[in-house]
């Protein structure tokens, strides 16, 4: 890896070249599942994949839709822990998907996400698991290929979960160094714990990630928090009804990010096709349009090659109508 001097140095120049520093746009749109297929909450992955259908991406974004999270296992990009990227799943990973999301739109943004619950095979990273060493060389590589591209954000990690916060704040500064020391200037999602809850952030790992620091830019406009809400009853999402619509807890989540002058993205939230999620999803979306800029846009869960009767379903139908949910509340709120 090369020294954090000669990052620098190198940066500079691009940076003053690119136009680096404008502000996220305000961003909507959907998770395209496919690539995370069987990873676990455990971070183990049974090699279940499925390629996300590359059609969807003009069918949301000629709706208004422009942010795409597409999650992936760790184990397919890099098949040995801490070993090179498996450089044919990235080639179908960036040259199918990827690439067919960013030209859907010229405003399209798309989340590169780790999908795997700080943890491979079970073991947590940092914490008797992965070392941050072999966390940071995933993102060290994807940083190489991704770089200096502000319509790719990086989901440096999906929903951490029962580990020490401390210690895991230090191994999402390691994974910042290492992006940065890449080369690549992007826009970096920084998770929390219990699964990444906009509830528990506030007074849980926010306040631990409040002292991550951007060694390449020196603030902090390029640390976006991560956070995930459902609506079900016990914020699983995995029940077709829907009891709350969050803005109590998006509210506080806000009044904390203004007070430390910080931003966080909703790239996880959905409901089931019934009319209390019609109802209490178009009122959470409604609130975080509202909130941009403390609150960037949201990705609601979940499309790509999930089939139209998954009870969280927001893949469009073969005739190319959609998901109820998505007509009624979904695309309302997009940007």
């Amino acid at each position: 890896m090369v020294s954090s001097k000669a990052v620098l140095v190198v940066l500079s120049t691009a940076l003053a070249s690119s136009g680096v520093g404008a502000q996220l746009i305000r961003l909507g749109g959907v998770n395209t599942a496919g690539y995370d297929f069987t990873v676990y909450t455990n971070g183990s992955f049974t090699n279940n994949a499925a390629i996300p259908p590359a059609w969807e991406y003009a069918h949301f974004s000629g709706e208004g839709a422009n942010l795409y999270r597409v999650p992936f296992a760790w184990q397919e990009m890099t098949p040995e822990l801490g070993g090179p990227i498996n450089t044919t799943f990235l080639e179908q990973y960036y040259n199918v998907t990827v690439a067919a999301a960013l030209a859907s739109s010229p405003t399209a943004h798309v989340i590169v996400d780790l999908h795997n619950y700080a943890r491979w095979n079970g073991e947590i990273i940092s914490q008797g698991g992965p070392t941050n060493e072999q966390y940071g060389s995933i993102w060290y590589q994807l940083g190489q290929v991704y770089g200096n591209n502000d319509r790719l954000l990086f989901g440096v990690m999906n929903e951490p979960h029962d580990l020490d916060i401390p210690t895991w704040a230090e191994s999402v500064q390691y994974v910042v160094n290492s992006i940065r020391a890449s080369g690549a200037t992007n826009y970096l999602l920084l998770p929390g714990s219990n699964y990444t809850s906009a509830q528990t952030f506030p007074t849980g790992a926010g306040p631990y990630l409040l002292n991550v620091k951007d060694p390449l830019f020196g603030t902090p406009e390029r640390l976006i928090f991560d956070v995930h809400k459902y609506l079900d009853y016990d914020n699983s999402g995995t029940h077709a009804e829907c009891v709350t619509n969050n803005t109590e807890v998006l509210e506080t989540l806000v009044s904390w990010l203004q007070e430390y002058g910080r931003q966080a993205v909703l790239s996880e939230t959905g409901g089931g096709n019934t009319a209390s999620c019609e109802t209490y999803l178009g009122e959470e979306l409604a609130y975080v349009k509202s909130a941009y800029p403390s609150l960037v846009g949201f990705s609601v869960w979940a499309a790509g090659a999930f089939a139209t009767d998954y009870i969280l379903s927001m893949t469009p139908y073969a005739n190319g109508t959609d998901q109820p949910l998505w007509i009624d509340a979904v695309r309302p709120n997009l940007p």
